[in-house]
């Protein structure tokens, strides 16, 4: 048992390492700030980013060091070169099956289950993330808002049915018998690196139903956040007391969005990141500091 513990231990120091920028030890006396911040809520929102599932393996695009901007040449697929190119959709249905298995199996960190216990206490209003890889319903929350949608499901484009991306999975593999490539990579989207060699014979997925073009439930980059998920949120900004952001630079505007929105509603705001934010001059509450290092440290309970 000890060895057991000693090994997740390293694991957990080895993910810290890669995919966490460098950082210092939370302050104490920023802890007890967010305490107290937090003490007095009964109807907190919390909004997530890729800052909060880094500890659980999964590298973001931005962190100083360690994201995949500054480390890769790698860039996401655009929305538009996603539904115009159909070799872009090879590339990615290709890179996307190989990464699969492992990205579906990331199990929830700290974090994840800590939201997931002030659920269970009832001091959630609402959990909004930006993160499309399930790791908060896996550590229990219910109450959870998917802002850019679920790499778990798949839309077809032209008749808007769904199906599971594990059942997808199984048709792919059916269909790309002789596709055997694997990789120990991994990427914020579920994406790995293939050479273009590598994808020429791959066969593409396509709607069961209608024959049209699939596409992750997700929202791609220069894609636009649905109209009816930005305005739930705002509903919930407004019955929210106090608004909490954990791992997010909110450098995206379909999340910043929202922080303009706490402060035209008078909502206090606290944030926890490493390095700054977009929104650091709107918030009370400013916590430098890991997100797996200061959440066990509050009690919410």
């Amino acid at each position: 048992m000890q060895i057991i513990k000693l090994w997740c231990r390293h694991a957990s120091q080895l993910i810290i390492s890669n995919f966490v920028p460098r950082h210092l030890p939370v302050k104490f006396e920023d802890v007890n700030k967010l305490q107290d911040f937090l003490s007095s809520s009964s109807r907190l929102l919390v909004i997530t980013g890729a800052g909060i599932s880094t500890e659980s393996g999964i590298p973001d695009y931005r962190s100083e060091g360690v994201g995949l901007y500054v480390t890769s040449q790698y860039r996401p697929v655009q929305y538009q070169e996603f539904v115009k190119n159909s070799s872009v959709r090879r590339s990615f249905w290709a890179r996307n099956y190989v990464g699969w298995p492992r990205f579906s199996n990331v199990e929830p960190n700290i974090v994840h289950l800590a939201l997931s216990k002030w659920e269970k206490a009832g001091r959630l209003n609402m959990l909004v993330t930006q993160n499309v890889e399930k790791l908060h319903s896996k550590a229990g929350s219910e109450l959870v808002t998917e802002l850019h949608g679920s790499a778990f499901r798949v839309i077809c484009l032209t008749c808007h049915n769904r199906v599971l991306r594990d059942d997808l999975q199984t048709i792919i593999s059916s269909n790309n018998t002789d596709f055997t490539k694997t990789t120990a990579q991994i990427r914020p989207d579920g994406d790995v690196e293939l050479h273009q060699g590598e994808i020429e014979n791959f066969n593409v997925p396509s709607c069961l139903k209608c024959g049209g073009i699939l596409k992750p439930d997700i929202v791609f980059f220069g894609e636009n956040v649905p109209m009816n998920r930005v305005n739930f949120v705002y509903g919930k900004i407004k019955e929210a007391d106090k608004i909490l952001v954990l791992g997010s630079s909110l450098q995206v505007y379909s999340a910043y969005r929202f922080m303009l929105a706490a402060r035209k509603e008078n909502k206090p705001i606290a944030i926890v990141n490493i390095g700054a934010t977009r929104a650091d001059d709107l918030a009370e509450v400013k916590v430098n500091a890991r997100c797996g290092e200061v959440l066990p440290k509050l009690n919410l309970s």
